[in-house]
């Protein structure tokens, strides 16, 4: 019943009212900053030098200025100009330690401010993009504001508690959602701090801050969107605060300091064995070296947690072999727009090499492949008919539900063994109930010593479908990672992986086909790859058993 209880407590989270903040406050321009925040993204000085010669790449695009301000080029998608706006990209310029290069971080910035109104539409202007500049600006300060004129140096100021209004506003009338809530209370808590005009807001910012993580961190570490890559990026900005609170000698918020020492253990649990993120719920191409920035900062360290309950994860380990299953239901729907119908689906790694996996998330550049990305098929587990077990509202839904999960599994039922000689984990979702009338029930059982990774597939039926079973068939899909070989055996599939070592997988009940697939989580973009394919028809009872033996 874990997972039942996962989405109750999910549900009475979002449910609750955060917290309630006057619509308007004069934040001043401050006259001084007392510290600057560090950081700990890690910086690519060689992109220092392309900025430097006009050459501006963001998600999965580039332009080149050609002497003109980037910020008065037509943007070649909403993505690369909130990029642009969000200034991330000035700890390149700063890392590169050139007197040049410092200079050019400041004359692009002071272009920026020389704008005298945004469009209303501007993503510039969004919640999110206007608080990773407050954060892109507060800690690259000591290089911008080193040897500015008074000019500059008033119109940095100003933008700062510009950006503080707007954030204030987009908390208290709820423009901000979902995670950008988080992230702007974050941004006007570092402001708070290290602004001399912060003291006015620092008591509600710090209660927002605590209240939005109080609501967003589950009490097991995971984030209420289950995606893995929000609680990285959390991070990445709440180290830095908690930081800086130090320093000054002040208090950090005991919601905050509960919410980092949660979500450090639970990513973990979701790791494989090449620092890879298992790729759930919007989770795409792990970005390793903020992965080890965010883990470095963690006080203490053992084993990986083997089940995050509320988050809907399990974890399943036994000497190299690591399997990591989705079993959870789908996440409130302001945190879904994300989110995927992968109920059930697992990843396999052995070592270093991963073997099974979902597809994972587009990157920016193939923003029409995100739906395909999210459905069902996309993902290591059984789907019927070919439809997802949650469906994702179209884009004529109205702005508020857009894009957002809808229709899916709302009991999902896990029961654990761990014995001496395998661990078990026997699950069930009920997302294809009201549209087929069937319960999926998956099985996967790892032996003790990492050698055999077994599972069954059986569709239970209920009678409290509105359609009953018909002529549908079921596919067990088993996309494989892409550095993954498959090879057809008269009765089985040989998987040959990058290590040399050899796995072969047999099914009962159905015959295995190899068919193609795609990665979408590579670094260098989307890759063919294979998958295993087990089809039948999808009747009451109907059960495939199947296993990955090491050979």
């Amino acid at each position: 019943m874990a997972g039942v209880l996962a989405a109750a407590n999910a549900v009475a989270r979002t449910a609750a009212t955060p917290f309630h903040i006057v619509k308007s406050m004069a934040i001043a321009p401050p006259e001084r900053l007392r510290i600057a925040p560090p950081d700990i993204r890690t910086a690519d000085p060689t992109v220092a030098d392309e900025i430097y010669t006009g050459y501006f790449s963001f998600a999965g695009k580039t332009l080149q200025s050609y002497g003109e301000s980037p910020f008065a080029l037509m943007p070649p998608s909403p993505a690369w100009r909130r990029a642009l706006a969000g200034f991330s990209w000035l700890r390149h310029l700063r890392a590169a330690d050139k007197t040049l290069a410092q200079e050019k971080a400041r004359a692009l910035v002071g272009e920026f401010l020389a704008i005298k109104k945004l469009s209303p539409d501007d993503p510039a202007l969004e919640p999110a993009v206007a608080a990773r500049r407050l954060l892109s600006f507060l800690a690259q300060s000591p290089v911008l504001l080193e040897g500015a004129d008074a000019e500059f140096y008033d119109a940095f100021m100003l933008s700062l508690a510009q950006s503080a209004r707007l954030l204030w506003r987009a908390l208290a009338t709820g423009q901000a959602q979902g995670a950008d809530r988080a992230l702007s209370a974050i941004a006007l808590a570092e402001f708070a701090v290290c602004a001399d005009t912060g003291r006015k807001i620092a008591p509600q910012v710090s209660h927002a801050l605590s209240a939005e993580l109080d609501r967003q961190i589950l009490g097991d570490g995971g984030h209420i969107s289950r995606n893995p890559q929000v609680a990285v990026d959390l991070l990445l900005d709440l180290l830095p605060l908690r930081q800086v609170l130090a320093a000054r000698g002040l208090q950090t918020p005991p919601a905050m300091l509960r919410a980092i020492d949660r979500m450090m253990p639970t990513l973990r649990m979701l790791q494989h064995g090449d620092g890879s993120l298992a790729l759930f719920n919007g989770m795409g191409a792990t970005e390793l070296d903020r992965v080890a920035s965010v883990l470095a900062n963690e006080d203490t360290r053992g084993a990986a947690p083997l089940k995050a309950p509320y988050a809907g994860y399990q974890r399943l380990e036994a000497a190299d072999a690591v399997v990591l299953v989705d079993a959870g239901a789908a996440p409130p729907p302001e945190f879904s727009l994300a989110a995927h119908a992968g109920c059930l689906s697992f990843e396999y790694s052995l070592g270093t090499e991963r073997v099974v996996v979902n597809c994972g998330a587009s990157s920016a550049p193939h923003e029409d492949l995100r739906d395909l990305a999210r459905a069902t098929a996309a993902h290591s587990t059984l789907v019927v008919d070919d439809r997802s077990s949650a469906r994702i509202a179209s884009k004529d839904s109205g702005r508020w539900r857009a894009g957002r999960l809808f229709d899916g599994p709302r009991n999902v039922t896990v029961e654990r063994t761990d014995a001496q000689a395998a661990t078990a984990l026997s699950l069930t979702h009920d997302g294809y109930a009201k549209s087929f009338s069937f319960i999926h029930e998956r099985e996967l059982i790892l032996s003790a010593d990492g050698a055999t990774l077994a599972g069954r597939d059986r569709l239970l039926g209920v009678e409290a479908g509105a359609a009953g079973p018909g002529e549908q068939e079921f596919a067990i899909r088993f996309h494989l990672h892409p550095r993954v070989r498959a090879v057809e055996l008269s009765e089985a599939i040989e998987l040959q992986l990058a290590s040399g070592e050899t796995l072969i997988f047999e099914s009962d009940g159905a015959f295995p086909a190899i068919e193609e697939s795609i990665f979408f989580a590579s670094p260098g973009g989307v890759r063919k790859c294979a998958q295993i394919v087990l089809r039948g028809k999808a009747a009451p009872g109907a059960e495939v058993s199947w296993s990955f033996q090491r050979a």
